[in-house]
């Protein structure tokens, strides 16, 4: 069957392959159009294959919601070239919708899933893709939340958020809510924290700030209260643990030289004082002293690490933590509103990044 350039032009438009490689489809199909469209597409699923070890830690996270529920989803390419195109644009959005309108179980399911407006699969969708752009790339993850939500695509799909509250269907269709709902989310981008709040963070994990956070000021005894640091120093000088040039130089500081006595003794003097520190651990943890400290940095941590205690970060709008910011707007529009849940995803986060030397592989090749 004879075909001619127009053949060649519709076959690329219809699969996005190069020109030469839907020439090549179309001589070894005899013409058939149907066929070469399969052929390519079997070539793309080896080549595919043979790519997929490669790193895709590029990509996008894109987001979608109605009234009812918000998804995010990250698809991960190669390169940020291929990441900006608008091919690979295009198809996380419609992977997007597909997660909304489906709400799969997982990865698996939602690649077998057919897109919304196609009568082709997820899977198939990203296969065409790939036909064109010739990168390896995947539906890494994607989340569902149910309720009313606010989502919020940072730096082009670098930083992807949603956020469910706790309202009512007539407060949810609000334009204060729905401005509400993206300085909530864009707190959630900017400030990415671990917890909605305290309530969120278990014993064990309280336990276990605590415990780094006893190690941690042990290990910077300069920190530590005076009274507790005096009697570290005293240790150190009066026990002759320190060198002897070390405890001159300790004991000609004045006052204010000995607020600051690190900058002047030597490396060695402080790492023993570190060890007279952590030797006494006991006896220090049992001072209520110490122990106001360490209740003070935690809740300092707790307030950089739980969403609603952080600062809010639009302090033009508001003065206050995001809690607070939540319940000056229910209060503005007589409503019960509250912080439900967030998510957040950032593109390539986890993934080890591969790093090549160029120069290293210059070498190798000349060798």
């Amino acid at each position: 069957m004879a075909f001619t350039a127009k053949d060649v032009q519709a076959l690329r438009e219809k699969t996005g392959c190069g020109m030469m490689d839907c020439k090549k489809a179309l001589v070894e199909t005899d013409g058939d159009m149907d066929a070469a469209v399969e052929l390519l597409r079997e070539k793309g699923l080896a080549s595919a294959a043979k790519k997929a070890t490669r790193v895709a830690a590029e990509g996008i996270v894109a987001a979608c919601a109605d009234d009812k529920a918000g998804v995010l989803v990250e698809l991960n390419c190669e390169t940020d070239f291929v990441a900006k195109g608008a091919p690979f644009i295009e198809l996380s959005a419609k992977v997007a919708k597909t997660v909304l309108a489906a709400k799969p179980a997982d990865v698996e399911a939602l690649l077998a899933t057919k897109t919304v407006d196609s009568d082709k699969t997820v899977e198939e969708e990203v296969q065409e893709v790939f036909l064109a752009l010739r990168e390896n790339m995947k539906v890494r993850r994607f989340a569902v939340v149910e309720g009313h939500t606010s989502t919020y695509i940072h730096a082009g799909g670098s930083v992807g958020v949603i956020v469910a509250f706790n309202t009512d269907d007539a407060t949810a269709a609000k334009a204060e809510f729905a401005e509400m709902g993206k300085n909530i989310a864009m707190q959630v981008a900017a400030m990415n924290p671990e917890y909605l709040s305290k309530d969120a963070i278990s014993a064990e994990e309280l336990a276990k700030m605590e415990s780094i956070t006893v190690d941690s000021a042990l290990n910077k005894p300069d920190t530590l209260p005076i009274p507790i640091l005096n009697s570290l120093i005293a240790e150190a000088v009066d026990g002759k643990k320190w060198s002897d040039e070390d405890i001159t130089v300790y004991q000609g500081l004045d006052q204010k030289q000995k607020k600051n006595f690190v900058n002047f003794i030597s490396k060695e003097a402080y790492a023993i004082l570190v060890e007279i520190a952590v030797a006494k651990k006991a006896e220090i943890v049992e001072n209520k002293i110490f122990g106001g400290l360490v209740q003070g940095r935690i809740a300092k941590q707790i307030k950089e690490v739980c969403l609603l205690e952080q600062a809010f970060v639009r302090s033009d709008l508001f003065d206050g933590d995001v809690k607070g910011y939540v319940a000056s707007v229910a209060k503005a529009l007589g409503a019960e509103l509250s912080v439900a849940s967030f998510v957040r995803f950032e593109k390539g986060e986890g993934i080890e990044k591969r790093s090549d030397n160029f120069a290293d592989e210059v070498a190798s090749m000349i060798k």
